[in-house]
């Protein structure tokens, strides 16, 4: 909860059910990016007989069993964004091809700070399933011929928390004095690790580049913290 990402998700879901008339849809999430939060309130959803449970799941394998508790009673489960392992949903939808972000990710590195570099990623949780895709994809792409002078020097992780993901920005301020550039998958990340770059002064030295939410990102942007940043659509993802 309290994440922008989610909560646009929860807008476009809330205009689908508008338009299907006879769908509630109850937006809830625990406080902290958690599967033991998850697991709780998925519970609850199962207590309260609801039809369907659509998640974005904060680890893939801790929430199958519970979600297969819920099929088991008639419950259809879907994940979206962050996806369950398979036996645990009938269904993944996904916000955009994970190929085309992880290229998108290292090309907006590349125009932020050149050929060369040392870069490193800011993600959510270790066991975010879209998060852990996006890092694989866009360390496919640095493997490329054109990418070959960026250096992937550490993948650290933030927990979708906004207090934690500066610390770990600060972190790799401190581990890696040539860094030129952070890139996090996450919205909470990206701007987090911006607001570090400009509090430490950083702006010009390290550019930070990711997935990020306009209403967030414009001041870091114009700071000069951020050169470019990318997002899919949450909205549409939810009314989906």
């Amino acid at each position: 909860l309290g994440n922008g990402f989610f909560d646009a998700a929860n807008q476009g879901a809330q205009e689908a059910a508008k338009e299907l008339k006879n769908v509630e849809i109850i937006y809830t999430g625990p406080a902290k990016a958690t599967a033991e939060g998850q697991i709780e309130i998925v519970n609850s959803l199962i207590a309260q007989k609801v039809s369907a449970i659509v998640i974005s799941a904060n680890d893939p394998d801790a929430l199958a069993p519970v979600l297969k508790r819920a099929m088991d009673r008639g419950i259809k489960v879907l994940s979206f964004d962050s996806g369950v392992r398979k036996d645990g949903r009938l269904m993944h939808l996904n916000p955009s091809s994970n190929p085309l972000i992880g290229e998108k990710l290292v090309k907006m590195t590349a125009d932020a700070i050149g050929a060369t570099g040392e870069v490193a990623v800011l993600s959510a949780t270790a066991q975010a399933t879209n998060q852990n895709i996006r890092i694989q994809e866009a360390k496919k792409v640095l493997a490329q011929p054109a990418y070959k002078g960026l250096k992937l020097v550490s993948v650290v992780y933030g927990d979708d928390q906004t207090d934690k993901s500066y610390r770990e920005a600060q972190g790799l301020f401190k581990s890696y004095p040539n860094l030129k550039a952070i890139i996090a998958p996450t919205t909470v990340g990206v701007a987090a690790a911006a607001k570090a770059v400009q509090d430490e002064k950083k702006v010009g030295a390290i550019f930070v580049t990711g997935m990020g939410l306009p209403s967030e990102m414009a001041g870091h942007e114009k700071s000069g913290a951020v050169k470019s940043f990318a997002i899919c659509n949450p909205i549409d993802l939810g009314y989906s």
